[in-house]
């Protein structure tokens, strides 16, 4: 199969690195879709067919929406008027958050092929967690293990009903840039303490990457490990109370509230 992107942004550039380093496609079997030329630059720099037109992507057989959910209608309604003879026995991807496929299918006109998949940006480091909506398509077909290993190529990779996809968004999808405001908040304190900004940001953000990897490879409950940590009159006891009375794991369960209620309002 020949693999297509609508849309020629990070996301998409990060999936493209990860299955040519993973030797899944080469630079002959993938094509790039944006109407932005400096969008396309990149693509073209490491062999790709990258054009304006959307065309160009149509001549994969899977083709990843990869476009924002605001402009995704115009991008369908335009596929359906100009190429309804193409689209037919296409496998589209879409990795928009909030638009359900039964409204893909419907912009469409027909009852086509359509994998949902809420990926994350440390895909761009092959570190992504990707969840991948298994009801509309059957998991033992040849389309939905080929959508799993570009996946898998850029991180890991859950499968999960539709319905919970909107709560993905707030737990993975969106929960990157969480991270990235406690890491920043952290090296602030580090450097209001004077400790150079490149050393706290180092400090920092290994700190987080160590802490995630440690509960992924023990199994540990993350109470028990932050339990850990915490000595009798010591020091860190001290600041997960000063956290807890600046109501630091509500704050959290409230932004991820939002998140979930604006995607289930788009």
């Amino acid at each position: 199969m020949k693999l297509g992107f609508i849309g020629g942004g990070n996301m998409a550039y990060a999936i493209c690195g990860g299955v040519l380093a993973a030797e899944l496609y080469n630079e002959k079997e993938i094509f790039i879709s944006d109407p932005n030329p400096e969008a396309l630059k990149k693509f073209k720099k490491i062999g790709i067919s990258a054009k304006e037109s959307n065309e160009n992507a149509l001549q994969a057989d899977l083709v990843v929406l990869a476009v924002k959910p605001f402009i995704l209608p115009a991008v369908l309604t335009e596929l359906k008027e100009k190429y309804s003879k193409k689209i037919q026995d296409k496998v589209f991807i879409t990795i928009a958050a909030g638009v359900e496929i039964a409204a893909i299918k419907e912009i469409l006109g027909f009852d086509a092929k359509v994998i949902r998949v809420m990926p994350n940006t440390p895909a761009m480091a092959l570190c992504g967690m990707s969840v991948i909506a298994a009801e509309h398509m059957p998991a033992a077909s040849s389309e939905f293990a080929s959508v799993k290993e570009i996946f898998q190529a850029v991180g890991e990779v859950q499968i999960l009903p539709e319905s919970l996809l909107n709560s993905v968004i707030a737990v993975s999808s969106s929960s990157p840039a969480y991270v990235f405001m406690m890491i920043e908040a952290m090296a602030d304190a580090a450097v209001r303490d004077g400790i150079s900004r490149n050393a706290a940001y180092h400090l920092a953000a290994q700190s987080v990457m160590g802490a995630a990897k440690l509960m992924l490879e023990t199994g540990k409950h993350p109470g028990e490990l932050k339990d850990m940590v915490c000595s009798p009159k010591g020091t860190t006891i001290e600041a997960v109370k000063r956290l807890e009375e600046c109501g630091f794991r509500s704050a959290i369960m409230a932004a991820m509230q939002a998140c979930t209620e604006k995607a289930n309002s788009m």
